[in-house]
Order: structure tokens, then sequence, then C-alpha cells
């Protein structure tokens, strides 16, 4: 059974920090692509950043390119993303994703998801 299980959300004021964790189970960690999305109430989900399964691609959407970092940790079969100079417009449900062999791209469909981590940056 697949299991992506996301963590490290929480409350954060404007221009802060906060690193999200994604651990996988259940897959092969070398073939899945993981992606990080996101969904503002009343918001359709939206990519954020995402990392190819060879882990040698990372995409990032253009509004968190230079303050999201998106990492992964083979080991540890985890994904982080760090995210700095948080901004209210970030407030969100993140959640992982996983996409067979995919290149971390937010236009591919991911087959697998978390239940997602509550972040949320006050101003």
């Amino acid at each position: 059974q697949v299991q992506l299980v996301e963590s490290g959300g929480g409350l954060v004021q404007a221009g802060g920090s906060l690193s999200l964790s994604c651990a996988a189970s259940g897959l092969a960690f070398n073939s899945y692509a993981l992606g990080w999305f996101r969904q503002a109430p009343g918001k359709e989900r939206e990519f954020v950043a995402g990392i190819s399964f060879s882990g040698n691609t990372r995409n990032y959407a253009d509004s968190v390119k230079g303050r999201f970092t998106l990492s992964r940790d083979v080991a540890k079969r985890t994904v982080y993303l760090q995210m700095n100079s948080l901004k209210t417009e970030d407030t969100a449900v993140y959640y992982c994703a996983a996409d067979y062999f995919g290149s971390g791209q937010g236009t591919r469909d991911y087959e697998y998801g978390g239940q997602g981590t509550q972040v949320t940056v006050s101003s």
C-alpha cells in the first residue's frame, strides 16, 4: 500500500520559514517523481515544486522560485520542501504526490497523493 505522509506544516509570520517533509512507503522510491502541490481555500490545486524520479531535475512554480527548495533523501525515502521568505499568499494545504517515472513537472498526472499539511502565513 502506497503511503505519502506529509509533516512540518504550521503557523508562521510572513517572512519566516518552514520545512515540509513527505515520507514515502509502499513504492519503489527511485522510480517515482515526487511533487508538492497546494490548495488554498476557494482556489484550485496548483503545482509548487517537483523532483524527477532520477533526482536530476527540479521544477518550481514561478511563484516560489528563489524562495522554496526541494530536496530528497533516498535512504530515508523522504522529500523535503524548504520554504523561505513566506508570504501570506503561500497559505494553503500542501500535498505531496508521486508520479511513476515522472519528470517532476506540474503538468504530469501524479498517481498517488498524501493527506496534506496546513501551512498558514500570517501578516
